[in-house]
């Protein structure tokens, strides 16, 4: 795994400073695909190991237990290395999604400032679309219902030529405001219609195949 280095699945702890920033990570995990974090093991993949495996594990429960909602419940082993131990933590992909950070610093901000994903290899805030889509992944959330009107053809013709589009550029073509035209690009990714992308922070759709109409 550490041969393989750092990616969507999986991250490297040199140690824990504070149950607050690794839950940031535990969150990131949860809300995508699930995947490893090895504490004991540099940046460049080099094995440190850790100093109290027992201390490093109260703080990975804490973290997962009181700064995160819905709490976490991570897999824990230890792994001797060299006479070196590494931590190795496994999240996985939660079927209660979103999970929220609930650090003091984020208690009074908006959700999507409090909820994590992961993008290629590294922690990053969501977006409120893809908050929206995190929701609908919830199996306890009602049915989602939609049809293909105007609007939506005009949405499939522009990405057929275009390739990608935003949500303000989705609201500008068909003109609506950007909150409805948010409300149907969730729409189309819950039912796996279109794809959304992340790319320096930037968030853009495509279309997940040809759709005919």
């Amino acid at each position: 795994m550490i041969e393989e280095g750092e990616g969507f699945e999986l991250e490297f702890k040199r140690r824990i400073s504070s149950p607050e920033k690794i839950a940031r990570t535990i969150i990131s995990f949860a809300n995508s695909k699930g995947g490893y974090i090895l504490f004991g093991v540099n940046d460049d993949g080099k094995i440190v190991g850790v100093e109290s495996e027992k201390s490093e594990i109260e703080l990975i429960y804490s973290a997962s237990r009181d700064f995160i909602d819905p709490p976490i419940e991570p897999l824990i082993k230890v792994v001797p290395f060299n006479q070196r131990d590494v931590i190795v933590c496994y999240i996985n992909e939660s079927k209660t999604k979103p999970h929220y950070y609930i650090g003091e610093n984020n208690k009074d901000e908006g959700e999507s400032t409090r909820v994590y994903i992961r993008i290629n290899d590294k922690t990053m805030m969501a977006s409120k679309e893809v908050v929206k889509i995190l929701k609908s992944e919830n199996p306890e959330t009602p049915p989602m219902r939609f049809s293909i009107g105007e609007n939506e053809k005009q949405l499939f013709r522009h990405l057929e030529t275009n390739e990608r589009i935003t949500v303000r550029e989705f609201g500008r073509l068909v003109n609506i405001s950007d909150r409805r035209a948010s409300r149907i690009l969730v729409r189309l990714v819950h039912y796996g219609v279109l794809r959304i992308h992340t790319h320096e922070k930037t968030e853009y759709f495509t279309l997940a195949f040809v759709v005919e109409y």
